[in-house]
Protein backbone atom coordinates (compact mmCIF):
# COMPACT_ATOMS: atom_id res chain seq x y z
CA UNK A 1 0.00 0.00 0.00
CA UNK A 2 1.59 2.85 -1.37
CA UNK A 3 -1.45 5.77 -0.77
CA UNK A 4 0.06 7.17 2.60
CA UNK A 5 3.03 8.35 0.98
CA UNK A 6 0.72 10.01 -1.31
CA UNK A 7 -0.71 11.96 1.29
CA UNK A 8 2.67 12.43 3.15
CA UNK A 9 4.00 14.45 0.10
CA UNK A 10 0.63 16.23 0.08
CA UNK A 11 0.99 17.39 3.68
CA UNK A 12 4.46 18.36 2.94
CA UNK A 13 3.53 20.41 -0.44
CA UNK A 14 1.27 22.53 2.15
CA UNK A 15 3.64 22.94 4.63
CA UNK A 16 5.83 24.35 2.41
CA UNK A 17 3.41 26.65 0.89
CA UNK A 18 2.31 27.87 4.41
CA UNK A 19 5.91 28.57 5.83
CA UNK A 20 6.45 30.39 2.49
CA UNK A 21 3.73 32.67 3.23
CA UNK A 22 4.70 33.01 6.73
CA UNK A 23 8.67 33.47 6.10
CA UNK A 24 9.96 37.25 4.54
CA UNK A 25 9.53 40.66 5.79
CA UNK A 26 9.53 42.20 2.41
CA UNK A 27 5.66 42.51 2.24
CA UNK A 28 4.82 41.77 5.79
CA UNK A 29 3.77 37.97 7.39
CA UNK A 30 1.16 36.13 5.65
CA UNK A 31 0.86 38.70 2.73
CA UNK A 32 0.63 36.71 -0.63
CA UNK A 33 2.11 37.60 -3.95
CA UNK A 34 1.58 35.94 -7.35
CA UNK A 35 4.20 33.39 -6.61
CA UNK A 36 2.13 32.38 -3.61
CA UNK A 37 -1.04 32.40 -5.76
CA UNK A 38 0.44 30.34 -8.05
CA UNK A 39 2.04 27.82 -5.86
CA UNK A 40 -1.51 27.74 -3.77
CA UNK A 41 -3.21 27.48 -7.06
CA UNK A 42 -0.81 24.37 -7.82
CA UNK A 43 -1.18 22.74 -4.51
CA UNK A 44 -5.40 22.54 -4.49
CA UNK A 45 -4.65 20.79 -7.62
CA UNK A 46 -2.73 18.32 -6.99
CA UNK A 47 -4.40 17.34 -3.70
CA UNK A 48 -7.92 17.24 -6.00
CA UNK A 49 -6.14 15.34 -8.52
CA UNK A 50 -4.70 12.68 -5.33
CA UNK A 51 -8.09 12.42 -4.31
CA UNK A 52 -9.36 11.48 -8.02
CA UNK A 53 -6.36 9.42 -8.61
CA UNK A 54 -6.79 7.38 -5.43
CA UNK A 55 -10.53 6.53 -6.47
CA UNK A 56 -9.79 5.65 -9.36
CA UNK A 57 -6.93 3.49 -8.97
CA UNK A 58 -8.73 1.36 -6.09
CA UNK A 59 -11.60 0.76 -8.88
CA UNK A 60 -9.41 -0.25 -11.69
CA UNK A 61 -7.42 -2.80 -9.07
CA UNK A 62 -10.71 -3.94 -8.07
CA UNK A 63 -11.38 -4.81 -11.75
CA UNK A 64 -8.23 -6.76 -12.25
CA UNK A 65 -5.99 -3.87 -13.27
CA UNK A 66 -2.58 -4.00 -13.02
CA UNK A 67 -0.14 -1.90 -11.58
CA UNK A 68 3.65 -1.40 -13.10
CA UNK A 69 6.18 0.22 -12.34
CA UNK A 70 8.64 0.06 -8.66
CA UNK A 71 7.52 2.44 -5.71
CA UNK A 72 10.64 4.02 -6.43
CA UNK A 73 9.85 5.74 -9.65
CA UNK A 74 6.85 7.08 -8.65
CA UNK A 75 8.58 8.31 -5.72
CA UNK A 76 11.04 10.11 -7.50
CA UNK A 77 8.43 11.61 -9.42
CA UNK A 78 6.78 13.11 -6.53
CA UNK A 79 9.91 14.35 -4.90
CA UNK A 80 10.45 16.27 -7.86
CA UNK A 81 7.46 17.94 -7.78
CA UNK A 82 7.58 19.23 -4.13
CA UNK A 83 11.79 19.83 -4.53
CA UNK A 84 10.29 22.15 -7.68
CA UNK A 85 7.76 23.47 -5.38
CA UNK A 86 10.20 24.35 -2.83
CA UNK A 87 12.68 25.62 -5.55
CA UNK A 88 9.87 28.45 -6.81
CA UNK A 89 9.28 29.47 -3.25
CA UNK A 90 12.60 29.84 -2.47
CA UNK A 91 13.92 31.68 -5.61
CA UNK A 92 10.89 34.19 -6.10
CA UNK A 93 10.19 36.99 -3.90
CA UNK A 94 6.66 37.41 -3.28
CA UNK A 95 6.54 41.11 -4.96
CA UNK A 96 7.47 39.74 -8.46
CA UNK A 97 5.03 39.79 -10.94
CA UNK A 98 3.98 37.47 -13.59
CA UNK A 99 4.84 37.48 -17.04
CA UNK A 100 0.84 37.90 -18.51
CA UNK A 101 1.96 36.28 -21.81
CA UNK A 102 3.38 33.13 -19.69
CA UNK A 103 0.26 32.99 -17.30
CA UNK A 104 -1.64 32.73 -20.56
CA UNK A 105 0.56 29.65 -21.74
CA UNK A 106 0.28 28.72 -18.03
CA UNK A 107 -3.40 28.37 -18.01
CA UNK A 108 -3.90 27.01 -21.64
CA UNK A 109 -1.78 23.85 -20.18
CA UNK A 110 -4.11 23.81 -17.36
CA UNK A 111 -7.08 23.39 -20.06
CA UNK A 112 -4.66 20.67 -22.00
CA UNK A 113 -4.49 18.96 -18.22
CA UNK A 114 -7.94 18.94 -17.95
CA UNK A 115 -8.67 17.25 -21.37
CA UNK A 116 -6.20 15.02 -20.69
CA UNK A 117 -8.34 13.67 -17.07
CA UNK A 118 -11.70 14.04 -18.50
CA UNK A 119 -10.42 11.94 -22.25
CA UNK A 120 -9.37 9.00 -19.91
CA UNK A 121 -12.04 9.26 -17.35
CA UNK A 122 -12.17 6.73 -15.13
CA UNK A 123 -8.89 5.33 -16.57
CA UNK A 124 -7.20 8.47 -15.13
CA UNK A 125 -4.65 7.93 -12.62
CA UNK A 126 -1.43 9.28 -11.66
CA UNK A 127 0.14 5.46 -11.20
CA UNK A 128 0.38 3.24 -14.10
CA UNK A 129 -2.35 0.87 -13.72
CA UNK A 130 -3.69 -1.75 -17.24
CA UNK A 131 -6.92 -3.43 -17.11
CA UNK A 132 -6.48 -6.20 -19.29
CA UNK A 133 -9.15 -6.33 -21.67
CA UNK A 134 -10.32 -3.00 -21.45
CA UNK A 135 -10.12 -0.34 -24.28
CA UNK A 136 -7.17 1.44 -25.24
CA UNK A 137 -7.91 5.59 -25.26
CA UNK A 138 -7.12 6.71 -28.79
CA UNK A 139 -9.59 10.37 -28.61
CA UNK A 140 -9.08 13.56 -27.47
CA UNK A 141 -5.48 14.37 -26.77
CA UNK A 142 -4.58 11.13 -27.77
CA UNK A 143 -5.37 11.39 -31.12
CA UNK A 144 -2.14 13.33 -31.33
CA UNK A 145 -0.20 10.78 -29.20
CA UNK A 146 0.20 8.22 -26.52
CA UNK A 147 1.30 10.77 -23.63
CA UNK A 148 0.07 13.71 -24.08
CA UNK A 149 -0.38 14.86 -19.69
CA UNK A 150 3.35 14.28 -19.60
CA UNK A 151 3.87 16.83 -22.45
CA UNK A 152 2.23 19.07 -20.58
CA UNK A 153 4.03 18.12 -17.19
CA UNK A 154 7.21 18.91 -18.93
CA UNK A 155 5.99 22.33 -20.60
CA UNK A 156 4.30 23.01 -17.00
CA UNK A 157 7.66 22.98 -15.01
CA UNK A 158 9.10 25.33 -17.22
CA UNK A 159 6.59 27.85 -17.45
CA UNK A 160 6.20 28.62 -13.62
CA UNK A 161 9.25 29.48 -12.65
CA UNK A 162 10.08 31.58 -16.48
CA UNK A 163 6.64 33.30 -15.23
CA UNK A 164 8.65 35.04 -12.40
CA UNK A 165 11.80 35.43 -14.77
CA UNK A 166 13.63 32.30 -13.05
CA UNK A 167 15.55 30.93 -15.86
CA UNK A 168 17.77 28.86 -14.20
CA UNK A 169 15.41 27.12 -12.15
CA UNK A 170 13.31 26.45 -15.36
CA UNK A 171 16.23 24.88 -17.21
CA UNK A 172 16.92 22.97 -14.24
CA UNK A 173 13.86 21.90 -13.07
CA UNK A 174 12.80 20.72 -17.13
CA UNK A 175 16.22 18.73 -17.34
CA UNK A 176 15.41 17.09 -14.46
CA UNK A 177 11.76 16.45 -15.18
CA UNK A 178 12.61 14.68 -18.63
CA UNK A 179 14.82 12.07 -17.04
CA UNK A 180 11.96 11.55 -14.54
CA UNK A 181 9.84 11.05 -17.54
CA UNK A 182 11.91 9.06 -19.18
CA UNK A 183 11.92 6.36 -17.10
CA UNK A 184 7.76 6.81 -16.36
CA UNK A 185 7.19 6.64 -20.54
CA UNK A 186 9.04 3.43 -20.47
CA UNK A 187 7.16 1.82 -17.51
CA UNK A 188 4.04 2.92 -19.08
CA UNK A 189 4.90 1.85 -22.68
CA UNK A 190 5.84 -1.63 -21.27
CA UNK A 191 2.20 -1.36 -19.94
CA UNK A 192 0.71 -0.76 -23.25
CA UNK A 193 2.55 -3.24 -25.15
CA UNK A 194 2.02 -6.16 -22.78
CA UNK A 195 -2.44 -5.06 -22.36
CA UNK A 196 -2.60 -3.90 -26.15
CA UNK A 197 0.66 -5.61 -28.02
CA UNK A 198 2.04 -2.34 -29.66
Amino acid sequence: MTFPFDWAAAALQGGIYVAALAGGPSVGRFAPGPVHMVVGFLIVQRLFELAVSRRNSRRLKEQGGVEYGGRWDYRLMVALHVGWLLAILATVDRATPAAPVLVGVFVALQIARLWVIATLGPMWTTRVIAVPGASRIVTGPYRFGRHPVYVVAALEIAVVPLMFGEWALALVAAALKLLVLRIRIQIENQALAEVYGD
